[in-house]
């Protein structure tokens, strides 16, 4: 019997793969636990594997085509076994669409995001969630062009109009191959060199791209002492020659312990904007990013905020290895797993810099470099003082200028008052 082999789905925010690589051409004899492909997600890579026995009679999608998840790539089965019912454009979830006729609701003011619709055509594929949040927010849907299967109306149509950002909605199976990009007229080899993008290149910008077009942001910037945080570390060096085994706990860690208090006393910044509520977190699910040969990844650590300095440090080089390695669990690399995302940039020497929010999330912080400067330390007496910038960038959606100082004041406190036994 032939079996489909579909695009798996890593996390609910996921809604299309790319194909990276086939392992596997059509014809090939495989076994359950061959590998059939390598794909890609804004965040990671992944491996499929066969799950049966028998021959690989079809292969619908070739390496860099952008799969939408759940939607069959390939057929497995016996030779001579008909494939035609699990093809591309045949039967599918979004030719089984419901076809409803347009409610009568009031008219919404048309934009550049809206189409008008052919004369004569009385019908509109809509998916329920997308009618549903139409009529909540009063919006004709005869004045929405759907960017979905087969020219469906789906959520992002109704946020692209009102502006509102909500939980993403399950995409319906379709095939999108990425475009090529425009013809470089090419002058001299010896002049310049022009390269593609990845794919994972390619879902990064498009990530951060619609970060900034999707939220307010605004950046904020402190500097705070680190001569407790310096002095701490003298003493894990220290304690690390005379025990191997000793914990290695370095400055980052200790900021995010500084984060992480200062995010119980201000829970407004530990929270996720959903366009029209707000969810704030109990507990701190922190996410840390992470450079890789592959690009930027953000694990998410839960629950951090119940964790002791040692049990944060290591869970924390835990994450960024797998990520590093490549095989982290998918599942912590969702944004809307964290409450608030650490981005250190201080080992590169960067003063100050605008990080981006990790979205729905409302807030991040960048660290920078440590900087010598003139201070005041006490009696008069002025002398350098190391200060670590510090780059707090919120969603102003979600938070006000106000409270946003006051968080990031109370991060400087935290690690200026640093004072942590190990346990």
């Amino acid at each position: 019997m032939a079996t489909p082999v579909m695009m798996p789905k890593q996390g609910q925010s996921v809604e299309s793969c790319i194909i990276s690589q086939w392992y596997k051409k059509k014809g090939d004899a495989v076994k359950a636990g061959d590998l059939l492909f390598s794909y890609e997600t804004d965040k990671a890579s992944f491996e499929e594997e066969a799950k049966v026995d028998g021959i690989l009679l079809e292969i619908f999608y070739n390496e860099g085509d952008e799969v939408p998840v759940l939607y069959n790539v390939a057929v497995i089965g016996s030779a001579g076994e008909s494939t035609d019912e699990f093809r591309p454009g045949g039967t599918s979830v979004a030719d089984s669409a419901p076809v409803v006729a347009s409610p009568v609701v009031s008219a919404a003011p048309v934009s550049e995001n809206t189409a008008t619709p052919v004369a004569g055509d009385t019908k509109i594929r809509v998916s329920p969630r997308a009618r549903s949040m139409a009529e909540k927010k009063g919006i004709n849907l005869s004045t929405l062009k759907g960017t979905g299967p087969n020219g469906r109306i789906i959520v992002r149509d109704v946020e692209a109009l009102t502006g509102n950002v909500v939980a993403a909605e399950p995409v319906q199976p379709v095939v999108a191959k990425m475009t090529p990009a425009a013809p470089v007229v090419e002058y001299s080899n010896e002049e310049h060199e022009v390269k593609k993008l990845s794919n994972i290149r390619k879902l990064i910008a498009k990530a951060m791209h619609e970060s900034l077009q999707n939220s307010a942001q605004l950046t904020h910037h402190m500097g705070a002492d680190v001569r407790k945080l310096l002095a701490f570390r003298e003493q894990v060096k220290k304690s690390q020659k005379a025990d191997p085994n000793y914990p290695n706990i370095t400055l980052n860690d200790m900021v995010c312990w500084a984060v992480i208090r200062a995010l119980e006393k201000f829970p407004e910044a530990n929270s996720q904007f959903l366009g029209d509520s707000i969810k704030t977190f109990k507990q701190v699910h922190l996410g840390l990013a992470v450079d890789t040969p592959r690009g930027l990844m953000v694990p998410v650590l839960k629950n951090a905020d119940n964790l002791s300095l040692k049990g944060l440090s290591n869970n924390l080089r835990t994450l960024a290895e797998a990520c590093r390695k490549g095989n982290v669990d998918p599942e912590l690399l969702k944004s809307t797993m964290g409450s608030f995302t650490v981005s250190n940039l201080g080992n590169y020497g960067v003063e100050v810099f605008t990080p981006i929010i990790n979205v729905p999330q409302v807030a991040i912080l960048g660290v920078n470099t440590i900087v010598h400067r003139p201070a005041d330390i006490g009696g008069g007496v002025m002398a350098f003082v190391p200060y670590i910038g510090l780059s707090l960038t919120y969603d102003h959606r979600a938070i006000d200028g106000g409270p946003a100082t006051l968080f990031l004041r109370e991060i400087k406190m935290q690690i200026e008052n640093f004072d942590v036994a190990i346990s």
